[in-house]
């Protein structure tokens, strides 16, 4: 038989165990705001610091660092131009997990848990001290937001100290004391207000970033570029087929393929930009500035740039119109040889605010080819994304071995001497581009009617020129495709053929030559160390 003081005893157990998951839950989310807060602190210190010393950029930074390259080709192939959100996505998914341990943590031991929450100050202060281009100053973001971050943690932390509620009086119906019972009126205070004053830091520092970016931005907004003294030549007509799906000859700026690893663009002043050449070689150094380089000769070229980590068939490929000065003028100044004629460096060594290093062979750029520093992309300044203000630009290399954005110094060494960025991680030193070709339509899985079916795309072989485009179809006989006009060596070029296409399940291959004679191979190989290679094939069912 049930007594009620069974039914009381079994109610106040019931209580205990709620009043429990309540403070392990309340505990967990003590963690979350104190991660919370020690991320919108770091950004209202990194405000006054600069944009790229906030913790989540500085671990980005750090971990891209230290990928393996068949992680980031992997990570390029499958989230292209999003692979840097997927990053930074994954280590706030990560620290939030650590901040809902640590938060359990403080629920046992107050002080370990508010320690625990330095770990995270000292993660991000390492990674911001090691980038390349690691100021001391870095450290400041994530070791403040860190303490915060432990304040705020210790605090919460007080509010779900245990309260016993004492046992009813003789007569009266309730349970045993409840041991789990906490403050939950004052938690809810104390976990807003944290909450609230996080957000208004960070918030606050988020405008102030934007106010000190907005001089920057300014100085590109503002910015006229002189007209050219050798304008490219004009596009002779037919150079673009205009067929719907094909890509067109000239990309836009705003769908020009971006590879890099910086997570946060950088934002530099023109007015304040400056330029640095010197190394082994050098006879007379020289330090230019922006303006330095727009009273120069400018010169615009069509020039296609293409990324090593662009599989066969891959978008990472793009034409613009770059406006600049040509680097090897600015290197015979100089008194810089290439190794043809005596020089003594075989290898430019170029850096980026952002500590990326890429390394150039010297021969390649004073070879004749317009190898750019430009300052102009599609008739406007280079856009942030791709360079602002200066970048190099050489045709006939792949981009890590040619295209360093955001430039500041170039150096003057050897191969021997030195390995860049890339060069440390397993890529080759020297990368001329592969000659390749593209479908662009039909799209893969399409299914056209038959009957007469253009199939077009695009073929690249940089400061070589293509030649030839064949394709064919399900393993068969290769058919010439007829070629757009050709502005130059130095960009893609547009082809179709027009395809008799029969009902039923099609595989379409295409292949280029170059104006060497070279064919491209059919034998597929990834982009590691030095570009992919292979015939683009598309799948079709022709209905």
């Amino acid at each position: 038989m049930t007594t009620d003081h069974d039914v009381s005893q079994k109610q106040g157990a019931v209580r205990s165990r709620r009043s429990r998951w309540a403070r392990a839950s309340c505990a967990a989310l003590s963690g979350l705001i104190s991660g919370f807060t020690a991320l919108c602190v770091a950004e209202l210190v990194a405000a006054a610091v600069r944009p790229e010393a906030g913790p989540v950029t500085a671990v980005g930074g750090a971990v891209i660092d230290r990928t393996p390259p068949a992680v980031k080709d992997f990570a390029v192939r499958n989230f292209g131009t999003a692979d840097k959100l997927v990053l930074q996505l994954g280590i706030l998914v990560l620290l939030a997990v650590f901040a809902m341990a640590v938060g359990s943590l403080a629920l046992r031991h107050r002080w370990a848990g508010a320690a625990a929450v330095l770990v995270f100050g000292v993660v991000g202060a390492v990674s911001a001290a090691g980038r390349p281009e690691g100021r001391p100053a870095d450290v400041l973001p994530s070791v403040v937001g860190a303490l915060a971050a432990a304040g705020v943690l210790y605090l919460l932390a007080g509010r779900l100290a245990p309260v016993t509620v004492p046992p009813p009086a003789a007569g009266e119906t309730g349970g045993d004391g409840d041991q789990g019972a906490f403050d939950r009126r004052g938690f809810v205070l104390a976990a807003t207000a944290a909450a609230a004053a996080s957000a208004g830091a960070g918030l606050l520092g988020r405008r102030l970033q934007e106010s000190r970016l907005a001089g920057v931005s300014a100085s590109r907004g503002d910015l006229v570029l002189p007209a050219p003294a050798s304008p490219a030549p004009a596009t002779p007509g037919g150079a673009d087929l205009e067929i719907r799906g094909l890509s067109s000859f000239t990309t836009p700026n705003k769908d020009f393929y971006r590879v890099d690893t910086a997570l946060v663009v950088p934002r530099v002043d023109a007015a304040r930009w400056r330029l640095r050449i010197h190394g082994k070689g050098v006879a007379r150094p020289v330090t230019l500035t922006f303006q330095d380089l727009l009273g120069r000769e400018l010169v615009e070229r069509d020039i296609t740039l293409t990324c090593v980590s662009n599989q066969v068939g891959g978008p990472y490929v793009g034409t613009a119109r770059w406006i600049g000065v040509r680097l090897a003028d600015l290197l015979r100044e100089a008194g810089v040889k290439p190794p043809s004629k005596g020089g003594p460096a075989d290898q430019i060594v170029s850096r980026s605010v952002d500590g990326m290093t890429i390394g150039t062979p010297v021969e390649d750029v004073m070879d004749g080819r317009d190898a750019l520093l430009a300052v102009g992309m599609n008739g406007e300044p280079l856009p942030f994304d791709h360079g602002f203000p200066v970048r190099m630009v050489v045709p006939g290399l792949y981009g890590y071995v040619s295209a360093c954005k955001w430039i500041e110094d170039i150096e003057l060494t050897t191969f021997d001497a030195y390995d860049a960025y890339w060069v440390e991680r397993d890529w080759s030193r020297e990368a001329p581009i592969k000659t390749q070709s593209r479908i662009d339509t039909p799209r893969p899985f399409a299914a056209p009617r038959a009957g007469t079916v253009p199939v077009a795309g695009v073929a690249w072989a940089q400061h070589r020129g293509i030649a030839r485009v064949e394709v064919r179809v399900d393993g068969g006989a290769w058919h010439t495709a007829r070629l757009a006009a050709e502005t130059g060596r130095d960009t893609w070029r547009q082809w179709v053929w027009e395809w008799p296409a029969t009902t039923g399940h099609h595989t379409l291959e295409v292949r280029a030559t170059d104006r060497t004679g070279a064919t491209q191979t059919d034998e597929r190989v990834g982009t590691v160390p030095d570009g992919a290679t292979g015939w683009h094939s598309v799948v079709v069912d022709v209905t």
